[in-house]
This record gives C-alpha cells, sequence and structure tokens, in this order.
C-alpha cells in the first residue's frame, strides 16, 4: 500500500516539476517576406526605422538646380538666384522690361535670351570680378512670365503660364470657347531672340511662355 502511494505522489509532481523547470534561451526570427527570403536566402530580422520625430536633425536640403536647361529667359520671368553662402544675395529677381535683373553688389545683369545656367556664370563672373574669390551661384525659374489669349474666349487676357501648356489648355484656363468661335484651329503667336511668328495651328500645339493665342470668329 505504502509503494501504491508512493507512485501516486510521483505522479502528481511531475507535471509541477515540469512547469517549474527552465530552459536556455532561443533565438527567433520575425516573420519573412517571400521576397525577402528569394533576395537574401536567410531570416534575418532588421529592426524597423523609427518614425520621424520633431526635432529630428536631416542633412540640409541641395542647392536648387535650373530644371529647364534649354529655356530662354525673357521680360516677366522670376528668377530664384542662389549665392551659396551669401544671404545677402540669395533672393528671387523678376527680368525687368529691359530684359535683365538688379542684384546687390553687381547691379545689372543682362538674362534675356540666356539660360538659367548661363545666366548663373554670368552673375558668377560678376562677382568674381572684385567680390567673392569662388562663387557658387544657382539659377532657377521661379515662375514663368505670363501667356496672352485673345478673342472669342469667355474671358480673354493675360493668364500664369503652367509648364507643358496646350492650346486647348489655354482655352479652357480662359473660360473656354465663345458661341462663335472657331473652335478647330487658332493664330499662335510666338517671340524669341530671332524675332516674332505667327502661325495658324491645332488645338494640341504647345504653347511657350509669353505667347499669344487668339482665337477667331467663325462666319456660319
Amino acid at each position: 500500500m505504502r509503494g501504491v502511494r508512493a507512485a501516486i505522489v510521483c505522479l502528481l509532481a511531475t507535471p509541477a516539476l515540469s512547469g517549474c523547470m527552465t530552459t536556455s534561451p532561443v533565438a527567433t526570427a520575425q516573420p519573412q517576406s517571400d521576397l525577402d527570403y528569394m533576395a537574401y536566402g536567410q531570416t534575418s530580422y532588421a529592426a524597423p526605422r523609427p518614425a520621424y520625430a520633431p526635432g529630428q536633425a536631416y542633412a540640409a536640403a541641395p542647392m536648387p538646380v535650373a530644371y529647364d536647361s534649354a529655356y530662354r529667359l525673357d521680360a516677366g520671368d522670376k528668377l530664384r538666384v542662389v549665392v551659396y553662402g551669401q544671404e545677402g544675395l540669395t533672393n528671387t529677381y523678376a527680368i525687368d522690361a529691359g530684359g535683365s535683373i538688379t542684384m546687390p553688389l553687381i547691379g545689372s545683369v543682362p538674362a534675356r535670351g540666356r539660360t538659367p545656367a548661363g545666366l548663373a556664370a554670368e552673375i558668377a563672373g560678376k562677382l568674381r570680378s572684385g567680390y567673392i574669390r569662388e562663387p557658387s551661384v544657382a539659377v532657377e525659374i521661379d515662375s514663368y512670365r505670363p501667356f496672352f489669349i485673345l478673342g472669342e474666349v469667355a474671358a480673354p487676357g493675360q493668364y500664369p503660364y503652367v509648364p507643358n501648356m496646350s492650346v486647348e489648355s489655354a482655352v479652357a484656363i480662359a473660360g473656354g470657347f465663345s458661341p462663335r468661335a472657331k473652335r478647330d484651329r487658332v493664330t499662335l503667336t510666338h517671340t524669341d531672340g530671332s524675332g516674332s511668328t505667327r502661325v495658324v495651328v491645332p488645338l494640341g500645339t504647345s504653347v511657350s511662355p509669353g505667347d499669344t493665342v487668339l482665337v477667331g470668329e467663325r462666319w456660319f
């Protein structure tokens, strides 16, 4: 009887003892996507990047770069001129009716007909002549000169230019065609360094800054 009681006590004690047993830590891997497995062939886990916190420092933004290198500047364009390390010279400048911008130290700088990069080189050259030893200058277009739309539209006049504009979108900006408008073709006048050209074009034709769109009247 005593032997049976001892066996029962041992059987009851076994689960309790197993619950108290400790084992050495085992490293576990986080779930990994199939793409990660295919790319890396292992189940390593990288800690997630911390979320943005207010006040967190980031690298300074680079100087602006002229994003339309082939564009020719003219009166009415507004430019952002950055002279690295010279806050007094870095500013937004409008090209005046004479085709120039006016900056501190160097005064008037011809801009008409130049590209943004060409104007940046001209400014750097003037600053290098007795003002700054090795100036670093960047020029970008802050806003283009306006375009004009006349004739048979709801609201003819002058409007800010939008990049990649077509004749059709120019008409839409001006409120659409009037009831008497000729809707298939318009007259487009473009002026550049070589002079002005006037051509009859379809509605899908591109419009450039400073262009004039004339919507004619239909006869029937």
